[in-house]
């Protein structure tokens, strides 16, 4: 049986994870998650593992594009 959960996202784009999600996916304080986008319009999501920080962390490094002082001021409030 799926079960559906809601959360409201703020004006900073934030959202509460919801507790049932929590629960879930056994997350904690400080956790990452990891959204994965589907072809035809949807969302998983599950909870980040190591390996999934390490290529996050290895992909950022081949984008210095994204790594300026313009983009720190423009992205400083999310």
């Amino acid at each position: 049986m799926s079960e559906s959960v809601v959360s409201k996202m703020t004006s900073k784009y934030q959202i509460t994870v919801p507790a049932r999600v929590r629960e879930t996916l056994c997350l904690e304080k400080g956790d990452s998650l990891l959204f994965t986008l589907g072809d035809d319009g949807s969302v998983s999501v599950r909870k980040a593992v190591a390996a999934d920080e390490a290529f996050a962390r290895a992909l950022e490094a081949t984008l210095p594009e994204w790594a300026s002082p313009a983009d720190d001021e423009a992205y400083s409030g999310l």
